[in-house]
């Protein structure tokens, strides 16, 4: 049984305990859900049909690319259904036999006056859109990566650990000099690497710019690494999982207040890591390091982590927010990134990718603060 098999067997196995008969996932431009390359392995733009008879079936936009990537019982291509979803979703309950009057789940973020409109077209079926369903328990199932998914992580670790003392390289020598010049860099070398490109766009904030949590734009032309604080937050992407670290560059002579900055940063991420474990309150260490700042008369401005996968955001959330409920699973991969900012003196961070393991954490990339 593949990965892409055994993910969606768990998932056919909580339709059966909820009575939900089919389930709708959209991956689309107007609705993204990475869950349908979760499920199936095809990159994107496609609808992916699960029954709770155990069947699966996508219908893709570009059938080429279903023929290469994807894994499902069944592949129809979009256009056999006018790339319109109702006609899709009514032709996936008659091909895949589901009785009149079951459930059929479709995507929380589908519209109301759309919802009406399957209503309407799928009136012999009971039609539900819900916040609370299917899509939480998918949320869960990706935030705990399973063993094809950790042999991914550690290759995408590893590529980013070999990027990143390239840059520290370049930068030092001077052959990388602008925040241009590293965003581009690091495209390159991750392509030439087998990657689908970065994970989201990179951020390279010179000293004049690096007191924004994330810096608009992105990059630009400006000097990088020069006096003061540099910060440069990348993630490349391998088989559709991305890295997400932070490495900020300090070059002196620095100020009292640009020192403390970073001492009080390198501090709360130790504080974090070490108390980083299974069954851990990801909400407890979050506060812990607010609370670091807090007693230095500081504030982060940002959460201390997110989970990374598919996307460069996703569950686990490691923040302080009273609703965050998480806790950490053997299998959770997600960021430790304090940071703190000031308009004056620049900004700083510091972020890894974490794995929760058995009896602990691993780090698995290498970024840090780099003393130019």
């Amino acid at each position: 049984m593949s990965g892409y098999e055994k993910r969606r067997s768990k998932i056919y196995d909580y339709m059966a305990q909820e009575n939900i008969v089919l389930v709708m996932i959209e991956d689309f431009e107007n609705s993204r859900d990475p869950a349908v390359r979760w499920l199936s392995g095809q990159p994107g733009d496609a609808l992916l049909f699960l029954s709770v008879g155990r069947k699966s079936l996508l219908v893709p936009w570009d059938i080429n690319m279903a023929m290469l990537y994807a894994q499902a019982d069944s592949v129809i291509p979009y256009t056999e259904f006018e790339r319109r979803p109702i006609k899709a979703l009514k032709s996936a309950a008659e091909l895949l036999k589901i009785p009149a009057g079951s459930r059929i789940e479709i995507p929380p973020s589908t519209p109301y006056p759309q919802f009406l409109k399957y209503v309407e077209e799928l009136s012999g079926f009971d039609v539900i859109c819900r916040e609370n369903g299917i899509w939480p328990e998918l949320e869960k199932g990706r935030a705990v990566k399973d063993d094809e998914e950790l042999k991914i992580y550690r290759k995408v670790s590893a590529l980013t650990c070999a990027i990143t003392d390239l840059v520290e390289k370049h930068v030092r020598s001077g052959k990388l000099k602008t925040e241009t010049d590293i965003a581009l860099f690091i495209d390159a070398e991750g392509r030439k690497r087998g990657c689908e490109g970065t994970g989201f766009e990179t951020l390279a904030a010179g000293p004049e710019r690096s007191f924004g949590i994330h810096a608009f734009p992105a990059y630009t032309g400006g000097a990088f690494g020069g006096q003061g604080l540099s910060i440069l937050d990348y993630g490349i992407k391998y088989a559709g999982y991305t890295s997400d670290v932070t490495l900020t560059f300090a070059r002196g002579p620095l100020s009292k207040q640009q020192e403390r900055m970073l001492s009080l940063t390198e501090k709360a991420y130790a504080i974090a890591l070490s108390m980083a474990g299974p069954g851990v309150s990801a909400k407890e260490i979050a506060i812990a390091v607010d609370t670091h700042f807090a007693k230095a008369k500081k504030i982060m401005p940002h959460g201390l982590g997110h989970g990374i996968g598919l996307e460069a955001h996703e569950a686990p959330a490691v923040r302080s927010r009273a609703d965050n409920e998480w806790v950490l699973e053997p299998g959770m991969v997600f960021t430790l990134e304090p940071g703190l900012y000031d308009s004056v003196h620049g900004g700083c961070r510091l972020e890894n990718d974490i794995l929760i393991t058995e009896t602990g954490a691993e780090v698995l990339t290498n970024s840090r603060i780099i003393r130019l």
